[in-house]
């Protein structure tokens, strides 16, 4: 079972306050802050190309390391984009899939694809959102190959790559969660890439509270973003559905791989359930069955890991696994404002 005093976590709880560690790794953050700038204004300068696609570019991305909730405003963009008339695409790295290492050409993703060679949370947006998914190390290579297999997208949301400056963008929309911006350095003293103070088209903050002081810290003027989920359906079978009150008195563990564990067990908790926690590193594949000495009538888990799980034989028919699906809720008008920036560049 993974080891939760990993080096990893302990920076991460150093990250959320200007402690001892993070303070003897201050120095360093500079260095890393100096790096990113330089990078950054030459490609502003034109030193270093920025590739353009022929249709409007969104980047759903963040500065905070790990997870904020990228892949469901992913698949709420998605599909607001489409119920506002226009028809949108996904690329990605694919993180966790082959298509990351570099070594292979962009792939479509399909609701079917091995979440081994395409990455889990493109394989989801593909089931979630209908759209059109490519994955690959390079968004730009991506983004035409998708484009050339798909003639009828007339814009592309790149999920993640707010740092991938060789990919040009028409909007930059920039994720937070309830950690705002942490201890407010950069790495690897502090949680984020870039300073909070970088320029984003829009901000969204996926929080259970939008409280004033967290709105002051990720700046501009956020969007509050909710993960609303209330239904468990069962892996083996996902026809089978229970309301999460119904796991109530049972002998319940939450187990999640996702970048922000906590934001899981919260929503669980949220809806009424004890439960004991599994924190699991993100993209965790599965493969290595942490559930094979679990003592628990039920077994819940997020999407991200269900897709993984769903095709592994020592885990697909387990019948205590049940998948907790999550929808984003957001105000509408951040896709409208979006929309009308998108019909802004016509497509070339």
């Amino acid at each position: 079972m993974p080891n939760n005093n990993s080096l990893e976590a302990r920076l991460t709880r150093a990250w959320l306050r200007r402690g001892p560690l993070a303070c003897a790794l201050w120095p360093l953050s500079l260095v890393f802050r100096g790096l990113a700038a330089l990078r950054a204004g030459l490609y502003r300068a034109g030193f270093l190309e920025a590739g353009r696609l022929p249709v409007p570019v969104i980047v759903v991305g963040n500065i905070f390391i790990g997870g904020t909730g990228k892949t469901p405003l992913t698949i709420w963009l998605a599909q607001a984009l489409r119920d506002a008339g226009l028809t949108p695409g996904v690329i990605s790295r694919g993180h966790g899939g082959e298509a990351e290492g570099g070594s292979h050409a962009p792939r479509a993703v399909t609701p079917e694809s091995d979440t081994r060679d395409v990455g889990d949370e493109p394989r989801l947006i593909a089931r979630r959102a209908g759209v059109p998914v490519v994955v690959g190390r390079k968004r730009v290579e991506a983004g035409r190959a998708l484009l050339a297999a798909n003639p009828e997208v007339n814009v592309i949301i790149t999920d993640d790559g707010l740092q991938h400056y060789a990919l040009a963008r028409d909007v930059e929309v920039l994720l937070f969660d309830g950690r705002g911006v942490g201890n407010g350095w950069l790495l690897p003293a502090g949680p984020l890439r870039e300073p909070p103070s970088r320029r984003r088209d829009f901000t969204v903050v996926n929080a259970l509270e939008l409280t004033p002081g967290l709105a002051r810290a990720v700046g501009g003027k956020p969007f509050r973003m909710e993960l609303a989920g209330d239904v468990a359906e069962r892996l083996a079978d996902p026809g089978q559905r229970q309301p999460l009150s119904a796991f109530a008195g049972r002998r319940v563990l939450a187990a999640a791989g996702i970048g922000n564990p906590g934001r899981f067990f919260a929503l669980l908790r949220g809806a009424g359930l004890a439960f004991a926690e599994l924190p699991l590193p993100d993209h965790y594949d599965f493969r290595d069955n942490p559930f094979a000495s679990v003592d628990a009538d039920v077994i819940l888990i997020t999407e991200k890991d269900a897709v993984k799980c769903g095709q592994l034989e020592n885990q697909k028919g387990e019948p205590r696994l049940w998948v907790v699906p999550v929808t984003a809720r957001i105000d509408a008008a951040l896709a409208e404002q979006i929309v009308e920036k998108c019909r802004g560049r016509s497509p070339a």
